[in-house]
């Protein structure tokens, strides 16, 4: 068994969590005491078992707080992105049936925008119908609540291709607290944590990877740093500062630590990393290896999604003799199936099923739920991809990001996975535009390293890079510049609304 509760006790003083740039440190007893509040406020409120809460902040020592309170109260907990609207945030609060939600003064005027009805606490000074929370946990006893009860997230899709979708999963069977998690067991076998690992986070915690994967390293024992906010030095300063042993990055983090001037990235001591866990995005092939090359075989990727439906593993060995590849299932089985929902052969390109007993519904959605599974009931989070004799997947695209050019099918990865590989581009998307003989034209949409290179002659010297690797078919049409392009701050970009854009949509939103 594995909880705050359990190294409250046999280690109070240890830190569980250390934010990275201020160094303010919560110890496992006061994690466990400042969680104990929040559970019953929350039960103060009439929060019962299976109810549900959100919170909506950026990255500080009061989100564990709350995580933990929801979690021994027998709750589900919503994290909501803090960049977004609030009409977004409404819709998930309304869509999820949340009863409470916490905010911060973070989300600035939004606070006062939002048009629900929930109760609403913040950790800052209270605005308008927003009661502060830290009076409303005055005199809350830091002892547990008398029905603990083991709680779960409730997590949302990152909306990069429409609606966000909810994935409400059932509370776990065994109520104990404490009881088994298999995050928590994972993170242990095949990601080398243990109780003495020091965990660095750099990516914002409303998401499902950085706030998961924290909460197993805390059920561990272990301590878990996190960045406020991601900066590509900033991560190498901290990995010397706190002498990190594991780590999880998105490859937009890798692009931007490997662009940094030589003399940058040498400056650090990095040699107290023994685990550095990448997933999110699909990683280009001459990304991977020049951070192989630079940290050594001590990158793991997986491939896997909030739906907790399957999940591949690779280490760095394994990636150097199957470049490209996310591994080979470590939960579930990988199926790679045509448009009937049959199995393909090795080497065929189809949509990616994994066959697996954990079953997920896209909360109030039974369409969404019934498009994401098979006639054999197995079940897809939307990528195209194929896999070797040897059983490695290899990802292609999501299928909704295809261009059809000509009646040709393109997929938009392989081009973006070249440009952001220039030594001039920090980042790249191809969407699909309207043409009128062929349909669409693809079009690369750059943000370069250096915006004053922006035009005709940057544009040529790219097509010419593209060239060299490229069939006619799939080079741009078009090369436009941007100074930043709307990327999630997970790294997941917000393709849909490049593609909107293009398309004259112009009233498309991020949710």
């Amino acid at each position: 068994m594995a909880h705050i509760s359990v190294f409250a006790q046999s280690h109070p003083d240890k830190p569980a969590l250390i934010m990275a740039g201020s160094g303010e440190t919560v110890s496992y007893a006061a994690l466990e005491a400042r969680s104990n509040r929040v559970a019953h406020l929350l039960r103060s409120r009439g929060l019962a078992i299976g109810d549900t809460i959100a919170i909506c902040m950026e990255n500080r020592t009061e989100f564990f707080d709350l995580v933990w309170g929801a979690q021994r109260s027998g709750l589900h907990y919503v994290a909501i992105s803090s960049r977004l609207t609030a009409p977004e945030i409404d819709y998930i609060l309304a869509d999820s049936g949340a009863k409470a939600i916490f905010g911060s003064d973070y989300l600035g005027e939004t606070l006062e925008k939002l048009d629900t009805g929930v109760a609403r606490f913040t950790v800052d000074a209270p605005v308008g119908a927003w009661q502060s929370l830290q009076a409303a946990l005055e005199g809350k006893p830091e002892t547990p609540i008398a029905d603990e009860r083991a709680g779960t997230d409730m997590l949302y899709s990152s909306g990069t291709t429409g609606r966000p979708k909810g994935v409400r999963i059932p509370l776990p069977e065994d109520p104990n607290i404490a009881g088994v998690n298999p995050l928590t067991m994972l993170t242990a076998m095949a990601f080398k944590s243990t109780q003495d690992s020091i965990y660095l986070s750099p990516a914002p915690l409303y998401h499902a990877a950085p706030l998961r994967w924290c909460m197993a390293m805390q059920r561990l024992g272990a301590t878990v740093v996190v960045m406020e906010k991601f900066d590509p030095e900033a991560a190498l300063r901290y990995i010397e500062q706190y002498k990190i042993t594991n780590s999880q990055w998105v490859p937009t983090h890798f692009v931007r630590m490997l662009k940094l001037p030589e003399e940058v990235r040498t400056r650090y001591d990095l040699s107290s990393l023994r685990v550095a866990v990448h997933a999110a995005a699909p990683c280009p092939v001459p990304i991977k290896e020049a951070m192989i090359n630079w940290w050594g075989p001590v990158i793991i990727e997986y491939y896997a999604g909030t739906e907790g439906n399957g999940m591949t593993v690779v280490g760095s060995d394994d990636w150097m003799a199957h470049k490209g590849t996310v591994g080979r299932p470590l939960l579930g089985i990988v199926h790679i199936c045509d448009e009937n929902g049959d199995e393909v052969p090795p080497r065929t390109e189809g949509a990616v099923f994994f066959e697996s007993e954990n079953r997920f519904s896209y909360h109030n959605d039974p369409d969404k739920t019934r498009d994401a599974t098979n006639k054999h009931g197995w079940t897809t989070l939307g990528d195209v991809g194929w896999v070797d004799e040897e059983g490695f997947l290899y990802l292609t695209d999501r299928k909704s990001f295809m261009i059809i050019s000509g009646g040709v099918n393109i997929y938009p990865q392989e081009i973006e996975n070249l440009l952001v590989s220039h030594p001039k581009v920090a980042d790249a998307a191809v969407i699909g535009a309207p043409d009128e003989d062929l349909g669409e034209k693809v079009v690369a949409v750059v943000q370069p390293l250096d915006m004053t290179q922006a035009g005709d002659a940057l544009a040529d010297e790219l097509r010419e890079f593209l060239r060299q690797s490229l069939s006619g078919v799939k080079m741009p049409k078009q090369i436009d510049f941007r100074e930043e392009l709307p990327r999630h701050a997970t790294g997941k970009l917000y393709k849909r609304l490049l593609r909107d854009e293009y398309w004259g949509k112009t009233d498309s939103k991020i949710v």
